[in-house]
């Protein structure tokens, strides 16, 4: 590799078919794809090498897929009709929104073909069961079960990726630059040529690197929460004074900000994909780091003094982006979850691949003991890790407890009994008078076999052989951007004009996975790996047509 300098500039005289900026699952779907059809391609990637597959390695791995073998081995009647009716109703589009329309259709017809099989081509493979998640409240969600979960969960599919693009490093036409964080792209004669990067650890500022193709592989914004407050749905009123972050501070737009000075469109930013539910990362990384919790469906959710969240009884599974609404209209941008141990060995989980061990190193036998006795390592864990975690041998302690860590008496004894007196009463007055909507979505849940596994029968939460009691402290925590980078089908970047700029691609959540809003106002929940995937192949196919 030649440099040269050039007023004041480190040239990087080395041209690659494709550079790749982000060593996500999008940007590495996207090189193993353009590789395969013989391309160069350069990755170049702001974090460490440690880092490598981005969230995707962090993630769970669930994906949102339409019509698969399994869902027919487990009798249930999905087509892309039906997905699509679900999709358009969460996503609430509006007459403008032509190309995530577009891609919504795209994903639902080809997720299986594109997803589900190109995946178990490479020997990746789906966990027997599916999930029913987003089932919708007000809106219709998901109408039927439809979330397939990675069998070693989104670090085996990183992992994965990485075996099979070590070829291409050995022969050459891979190379990796990490530790660079692009700060511009390179235009000439209309058509995005190269980028520039610099190492921010050295003085080697201003790089240039050319290529055929660019694609744009970074993320999206919800890792830097100026950004998610600036751009916080603005119907929804002030975003929240304490937000955790659940994405990372180098997804922060950048180079967003230089795709729209060369001309791209940048559309739907204020469209967030958020949890309710995290807490503070006993072992942060960067400031506000946040764990998102799987919040249980027969926890108790309540406001900042200890009064059940309503008049609607809020709860996990039908509606996350109505949870993260009512939370950021609160009086206070904290919110409770008061459970027992009982509910919490059952329903408790943590998002992502870390606090999912026996799935992410596929131990199949571990984790069917998990499911069958309980998960009471993670809540040992937890109780260990974190102060917002409480465990109390009674009431009167875990008031104590929680207003200890709030530093001050906001937790009244008497307000909080009440509320939990209420809801334990209604339970006892038997099946037939559970006149509770909070009971009746948790019949629902049990009603489909693999979340039954999942979700408590209801007994009483202060009933004395299911204690201890557990409260659980509670903030909005960010996670994925909805919108971001206007991509046609091809996954070629458009002006405001529509047109294709020359050269320039966006994939995954840069593009807001696909057309830069395909889901539209809220997820189904599972659509962001797959729509990494389905972006990525469709931005390598476009190439290789090019350039052939």
């Amino acid at each position: 590799m030649l440099h040269k300098k050039m007023e004041g500039l480190v040239v990087v005289v080395k041209r690659s078919d494709v550079i790749i900026v982000g060593a996500g699952i999008a940007g590495l779907v996207a090189a193993y794809e353009c590789l395969n059809q013989g391309k160069s391609v350069l990755i170049i990637e702001r974090n460490t090498e440690e880092h490598f597959g981005g969230l995707a390695k962090l993630s769970f791995g669930g994906m949102a897929l339409v019509g698969t073998p399994l869902q027919k081995r487990l009798g249930i009647k999905d087509t892309p009709a039906i997905a699509l009716e679900d999709w358009n109703s969460f996503a609430n589009f509006g007459a403008d929104d032509v190309l995530p329309k577009k891609w919504a259709e795209q994903y639902v017809h080809e997720s299986v073909g594109q997803v589900y099989h190109w995946l178990a081509n490479l020997d990746l493979n789906f966990f027997p069961v599916v999930n029913w998640v987003e089932r919708g409240l007000y809106h219709r969600g998901n109408s039927v079960p439809r979330y397939h979960v990675l069998w070693g969960t989104g670090y085996r599919l990183v992992e994965r990726f990485e075996e099979l693009l070590k070829k291409y490093l050995q022969n050459g036409k891979l190379k990796y630059l990490f530790e660079h964080k692009v700060t511009d792209l390179i235009k000439e004669n209309g058509r995005i040529v190269g980028c520039i990067a610099e190492q921010e650890k050295t003085e080697s500022k201003d790089l240039l690197f050319y290529a055929d193709h660019v694609i744009v592989a970074t993320g999206g914004i919800t890792g830097c929460l100026d950004k998610v407050r600036e751009h916080w749905y603005k119907p929804w009123g002030q975003a929240p004074k304490e937000m955790l972050n659940g994405s990372h501070p180098y997804a922060d737009g950048l180079v967003h900000e230089a795709v729209s000075r060369h001309g791209g469109n940048l559309t739907h930013l204020d469209k967030m994909w958020n949890y309710a539910a995290g807490i503070p990362n006993p072992k942060p990384q960067f400031e506000a780091h946040g764990l998102s919790l799987i919040p249980c469906k027969s926890a108790l959710w309540l406001d900042h003094s200890g009064r059940r969240i309503g008049p609607e009884p809020m709860m996990t599974g039908f509606d996350t982006n109505e949870l993260c609404r009512r939370i950021s209209q609160l009086e206070k941008p904290h919110t409770w979850q008061l459970l027992n141990w009982r509910i919490a060995a059952k329903e408790l989980a943590v998002s992502g691949s870390e606090h999912n061990p026996m799935i992410r190193d596929r131990k199949l036998v571990s984790f069917l003991k998990e499911i069958l006795l309980g998960n009471h390592r993670l809540i040992r864990q937890l109780q260990k890790e974190s102060d917002h975690f409480i465990v109390a041998k009674n009431l009167h302690e875990l008031v104590d407890k929680m207003n200890q860590l709030n530093g001050d008496q906001s937790i009244n004894y008497e307000v909080l009994k009440q509320e939990i007196t209420q809801y334990d009463d209604v339970i006892k007055r038997g099946k037939g008078q559970w006149n509770d909507d909070q009971l009746r979505r948790i019949l629902h849940a049990r009603s489909w076999r693999s979340d039954k596994f999942r979700t408590c029968a209801p007994k009483p939460i202060l009933d004395p052989s299911a204690g201890p009691l557990i409260a659980i402290k509670l903030r909005l925590i960010t996670r994925k951007s909805l919108g971001g980078i206007q991509t046609d089908l091809q996954s070629r970047v458009l002006d405001k004009l529509g047109a294709p700029i020359d050269g320039l691609y966006a994939v995954g959540e840069a593009a807001g996975f696909g057309g830069g809003g395909a889901s539209g106002f809220k997820s189904l929940e599972g659509t962001f790996l797959s729509g990494c995937i389905l972006t990525a192949r469709a931005a390598a196919k476009s190439i290789h047509e090019n350039l052939s």
